[in-house]
This record gives structure tokens, C-alpha cells and sequence, in this order.
């Protein structure tokens, strides 16, 4: 999920960069959306590892 955060992060620069304002501010919402989604999992899993008893990374 972070992979495709970072893939929608670089075409939303590459969109801003030829002047795709509308196109560009788009796929920042999506990237942001995806990266707290991939972070919230991400703690969340950390947690579950954490009350196991394993070691959370």
C-alpha cells in the first residue's frame, strides 16, 4: 500500500510539474489517503504483534 502511495505521490508531481492542477491535487488526496490508511495499519499490526508477546518489529 505504501508502494502505491509513493506511485500516486510521483504522478501527482509529474501532473503539477506539466500544469495538471486539478489532476495533480487529486492524486495527492489519494496518496495522503493512502499513506494514513498504510500507517494506521501499519500501528495497528505492531499492536497485535506487541500483546502477543512478540517483538513488535
Amino acid at each position: 500500500m505504501l508502494h502505491w502511495a509513493l506511485m500516486f505521490l510521483v504522478f501527482a508531481l509529474i501532473a503539477g510539474l506539466l500544469g495538471f492542477s486539478g489532476l495533480a491535487g487529486a492524486s495527492v488526496n489519494i496518496a495522503w489517503l493512502l499513506f494514513v490508511v498504510f500507517l494506521v495499519l501499519s500501528v495497528v499490526a505492531a499492536l497485535a504483534r506487541a500483546l502477543r508477546g512478540e517483538s513488535p518489529m
